[in-house]
């Protein structure tokens, strides 16, 4: 899977931005992109306004990395890589449930 930024952005519904506004929070929205560029990360972004101002609070979330295990023929195993032959025909001839 290819390394990917992805930007959540939450903001109250009634929270009316003006052009300008927008503007703002589109380049922070691009600075944060080109920030993390080639890493695996979520960015959630919140805009929140306070006695007439804009506030941006954001939080980035490293993806983490993980090995499927699954249970075959009566084993834990992530990949059948280091099994012998016999192992290996066991699996292959095994009956598949959908």
């Amino acid at each position: 899977m290819k390394n990917e930024v992805v930007i959540n952005l939450f903001k109250d519904e009634n929270l009316e931005l003006s052009d300008h506004e927008a503007g703002q929070v589109d380049a922070c929205l691009k600075q944060l992109s080109d920030k993390y560029r080639g890493q695996d990360v979520i960015v959630n972004v919140t805009v929140t306004e306070e006695n007439g101002e804009l506030h941006l609070d954001w939080k980035m979330i490293a993806r983490q990395k993980f090995e499927r295990i699954r249970r075959i023929t009566g084993y834990l195993v992530g990949t059948v890589d280091r099994w012998n032959n016999g192992k290996k025909a066991e699996l292959h001839d095994r009956l598949k449930h959908a």
